[in-house]
């Protein structure tokens, strides 16, 4: 058995969603860089590819003001100055995603999903321009049958909007269904949507252990989900 049955009394989900950013891809190193454009563009010292991994989970509006910021809290960045910035960092990342790369174990996992007719969604908060060019660029395309931005609903994770909206289109109930991410918000908006959430250590969950946030399994790679367990039955 494998620890995706277990989760499921022995079963299988009709339907898995995954987080984007942090879950199937090392999408920081890209990130980090229009950051940097944006920031030395408005004449500030650039931040750097580890304080960005921090700050990297709520969208790019928050990204941009955390930037602006220099940390996690960003309530005194002026939304005019937010704005202007928002727009050189949207521009900077339209340049391609040369730095990002997709984690080791996730085609096995989509693949071995893929062939047992599980429906396949992702829910990220990602500006929805971006996703399925980056999955086209990255060998990812045709795996998913829904792609949901942060901007394609008014809610964003952790709100569970996007969880429920997906569900209502595969027709699948929340106890059919489970959540893949990285993130407090992933674990947080599965949980307020009714699903089971299976957490990723290695992702970005601004520098806190994933594990704190009580996940259903906590992996290190996609492919511990699907491989078959000994002793498990």
């Amino acid at each position: 058995m494998t620890r995706l049955e277990q989760l499921f009394d022995g079963t299988l989900p009709r339907l898995v969603m995954f987080d984007l950013d942090g879950t199937l891809m090392d999408s920081v190193p890209d990130l980090a860089a229009a950051v940097d454009k944006m920031l030395m563009l408005l004449g500030r010292k650039p931040a750097g590819i580890e304080r960005v991994r921090d700050w990297v989970g709520n969208g790019s509006r928050v990204l941009v003001r955390r930037a602006l910021a220099g940390g996690l809290q960003h309530e005194g960045v002026a939304n005019e100055l937010a704005d202007e910035a928002l727009a050189l960092f949207m521009q900077a990342y339209s340049g391609g995603h040369a730095l990002t790369a997709v984690y080791p174990g996730v085609r096995d996992c989509l693949d071995w999903l893929r062939e047992r007719d599980i429906k396949l969604a992702i829910i990220t908060n990602k500006p929805a321009q971006f996703i399925e060019p980056l999955l086209e660029e990255k060998g990812l395309a045709g795996y998913f049958q829904w792609l949901i931005g942060g901007d394609t609903l008014p809610q964003q994770k952790p709100d569970p909007a996007a969880l429920f909206y997906v569900m209502d289109k595969a027709d699948v109930a929340p106890a059919d269904a489970l959540f893949i991410g990285d993130s407090r918000n992933d674990v947080r908006a599965a949980k307020a949507a009714g699903v089971p959430c299976v957490a990723l250590s290695y992702g970005y969950n601004h520098g806190e252990p994933i594990v704190n946030e009580a996940p259903a399994l906590v992996l290190d790679d996609l492919r511990e989900l699907v491989a078959s367990v000994p002793g498990l039955r």
